[in-house]
């Protein structure tokens, strides 16, 4: 472009800018707040790169270094906990390097916004002797994306940008600038180099640690690191977000801004904190650059005054350093307002069924978690994707068949397909018995609706062959597979009883499509009659937000909520509730 433009852009908007000004040909990704967004808006570049919904965060990282080894420049992006899935082929390509650079994004949630824990990802990436980069602004999001390619290639490793849910999810300025054509590297065989057997991974952890030592030294003259000298009285040592908190809050505050956080700048570290009087060192979750300072021998106040729980803000550091509280004296008075299934939400339907046969659940990773809440309280676990199959199995083997008889397990489609098809293997494998249920209401829901490999789209937009769940279920070997509409309960009643009886592994996939779906019209909505209302309140179970007890104890339904799945229709014995085309 002859003018430099500039817009606003979100932080994973600008980071998905950079891996396109970058010259990046291969994304892949598997969608997880907060770092869904990267893929949805590097698509629209899909003319000159190719990006993709790979079904686990394991496999879009093992995509991506196939990418580099065929010498292009490739990227895969996922959440925090994805970045334990990845960490398997993460830990070896450290050591292998790279021939085409190779970037993995990922987005730690301080806070837990979206998330079953927090975790820091520098922790892993200092483990796995992989360099990390950590933007404070969208424009910064854009240029280390670039940078990360630069350094992935210069010093043959895998790098890490590090964003968090405050930075993928504000806004600002951005500077586009154009596509650099980054020539293809040719591929040249080295087995040495690529195959980890045992006595080339000795060989090339010794070339690891060469590379470590080199960057270190070099860190300091990169220019993401940079020194703002003000009042030597406060001296702080920050990095990516924090960084606007510790400017906001003690603006005249001398700050060493580092943009590299793995490894560590030394000289640089010592040459700032020779200068300031007093050394803060100001970084959200756990206290790596901290305790890294401290072996230094550099005193440092950390966490002694900081939590590692959470987000931070500009007031807590200014109250905690400056012992200044300009928070609001009067917090605002506003409702509560509790996670809950949206209103025509299959996942309610089968809860319901499930409640009413006073089932047990092992939940999973998604939408249908919400099932643990209140008025449905059905769901009892939930530990991350893929383990309800799992939980399940584990319990059948340690307390018998007998014990689970008042318990299923649940799972989304998509997360079935991201390691829950592992686990109904290694169940009907080693010879469980129990009962598996697939809430499929195909799409990815939490994460925004994406797509997977059973819905037949990709994240390109082309029309592929979608695998059926019944089909692999089957293909397993598993005898007892039925698909049931999963707002037909009495159908579904009928098939729980089943199988929940029988001595071995069953399967039962509950369908229909998730009601915020484009795809999927609303025809009509539910109406309630309040003279034949006998105030019984069957249709008040499933907690559906758009049913209410009007002062007279009959029910009211808010037409601008109900979605028209007839569940309270269905639960109603006195025909009080009645159908109104739209």
């Amino acid at each position: 472009m002859s003018e430099a433009k500039k817009v606003m852009m979100l932080g994973n908007a600008a980071i998905a800018r950079g891996a396109y000004e970058a010259g990046v040909k291969v994304s892949a990704a598997y969608p997880g707040t907060p770092s869904t967004e990267i893929s949805e808006n590097l698509v629209q570049y899909k003319d000159e790169l190719y990006c993709e919904w790979s079904p686990n965060e394991k496999v879009a990282a093992e995509v991506a270094i196939g990418a580099s080894m065929a010498g292009v420049r490739a990227m895969c992006s996922m959440k925090h906990v994805g970045v334990n899935v990845a960490s398997d082929p993460l830990y070896t390509v450290s050591y292998i390097g790279v021939s085409g650079g190779l970037v993995l994004v990922a987005a730690d949630d301080p806070g837990m916004y979206s998330s079953q824990n927090e975790q820091d990802t520098r922790m892993i990436a200092r483990a796995a002797h992989v360099p990390v980069l950590e933007p404070s602004d969208s424009q910064e999001a854009k240029d280390y994306m670039i940078e990360a390619f630069r350094i992935s290639e210069e010093y043959d490793t895998p790098v890490i940008l590090r964003t968090t849910t405050r930075l993928a999810h504000s806004q600002g300025m951005v500077e586009l600038c154009d596509r650099t054509d980054v020539p293809d590297r040719t591929y040249e065989r080295d087995i040495a180099k690529r195959v980890m057997m045992p006595a080339m991974a000795k060989g090339r952890h010794l070339v690891v640690e060469e590379r470590e030592k080199r960057l270190e030294a070099d860190s300091c003259d990169l220019a993401v690191n940079r020194v703002e000298m003000r009042d030597t009285k406060i001296g702080v040592i920050a990095s990516g977000i924090p960084y606007q908190y510790v400017r906001e809050a003690i603006p005249d505050a001398s700050v060493l801004k580092l943009g590299i956080v793995n490894p560590l700048p030394r000289k640089l570290i010592e040459d700032f904190a020779a200068k300031v009087d007093r050394l803060y060192i100001i970084e959200e979750l756990e206290p790596l650059i901290e305790l890294q300072v401290r072996a230094w021998g550099i005193d440092c106040i950390g966490k002694e005054i900081f939590t590692v729980q959470g987000e931070y803000s500009a007031n807590m550091i200014r109250k905690a350093i400056l012992h200044e509280d300009l928070a609001l004296t009067t917090p605002a008075d506003v409702p509560g307002r509790p996670p809950i299934l949206c209103p025509g939400c299959p996942h309610r339907s089968v809860y319901t069924v499930l409640a009413g046969l006073k089932l047990h659940a092992a939940g999973d990773i998604g939408c249908y978690t919400l099932g643990a809440i209140a008025p449905l309280s059905v769901v009892d676990t939930s530990v991350c994707m893929g383990s309800s199959i799992s939980t399940l199995h584990g319990m059948e083997k340690a307390k018998g068949k007998d014990y689970i008889r008042n318990w299923v397990a649940v799972i989304g489609d998509s997360t079935f397909m991201h390691t829950g098809v592992n686990a109904l293997m290694n169940s009907f494998y080693n010879q469980s018995t129990g009962t598996v249920l697939i809430l499929d209401n195909s799409t990815t829901g939490m994460t925004g609706h994406q797509d997977h490999a059973a819905t037949g789209r990709t994240l390109q937009g082309d029309t592929v062959p979608a695998i059926s769940i019944y089909d692999l279920c089957r293909s397993i070997g598993i005898r007892s597979v039925t698909e049931v509409d999963a707002f037909d309960i009495q159908t579904l009643e009928k098939v729980v009883r089943e199988e929940v009886a029988k001595d071995e592994l069953s399967v039962i996939i509950t369908r229909f499509p998730c009601v915020m779906l484009k795809q999927r019209p609303v025809t009509h909505r539910c109406v309630s009659d309040p003279d034949k209302c006998r105030k019984c309140g069957m249709c008040l179970k499933p907690g559906c937000p758009a049913i209410t007890k009007r002062e007279d104890g009959t029910v009211a339904i808010d037409d601008t909520l109900c979605n028209g799945c007839d569940l309270c229709k269905q639960l109603c014995r006195f025909s009080a509730i009645s159908d109104e085309l739209l």
